[in-house]
């Protein structure tokens, strides 16, 4: 196993690797910074990389909205987006083609039905829908969740319907 302080593989390896500017640790976020930063922007007037270093308050990003089925999106990493929701009734049956999804209860309760059968979230639990996955989420009482899914997610899937929320709201 290597140590943070090693290169990657597919670097040279060494001390001489290390000293350069251009080689940074894996898990160094200036490398993501760095490949978002111009080439022509001048040294230093960029943000460092702890500037877009926020806490996320739940309970106060839920309670900033009311109505149901139309997610907010409150983070982003990776190409996938962190959305809170407030479900509450029915919503129709869909599968996503190409994305999985994950459902986490924040308060209430969520019950998933799939086509062979039906699974029941407490707060503090999630689910993962793989994609091509009909289902069905339904909200008997108001239920809140966050969800993590591939930022092209469409939150009815294959489905279009008056619920379906084609540019999302970020908080």
């Amino acid at each position: 196993m290597r140590s943070d302080t090693e290169a990657p593989p597919t670097q040279r390896v060494g001390t001489a690797a290390r000293n350069q500017s251009c080689w940074r640790p894996r898990w160094d976020s200036r490398r993501a910074a760095e490949a978002e930063t111009p080439a022509e922007e001048p040294a230093g007037s960029a943000l460092s990389p702890t500037a877009r270093v926020e806490k996320i308050n739940l309970a106060e990003k839920l309670s900033r909205f009311s109505e149901h089925w139309t997610p907010k999106v409150v983070g982003e990493l990776n190409g996938q987006q962190v959305k809170l929701a407030k479900l509450l009734g029915p919503f129709v049956w869909h599968h996503h083609e190409s994305e999985d999804e994950l459902f986490l209860v924040v308060k209430g309760r969520l019950r998933m039905e799939l086509r062979d059968r039906t699974v029941e979230l407490e707060p503090g639990e999630f689910l993962i829908v793989p994609r091509g996955v009909e289902h069905r989420p339904v909200a008997d009482e108001e239920v809140q969740v966050l969800l993590f899914e591939p930022a092209s997610t469409l939150n009815t899937g294959n489905v279009r319907s008056e619920l379906t929320a084609e540019h999302l709201e970020r908080l």
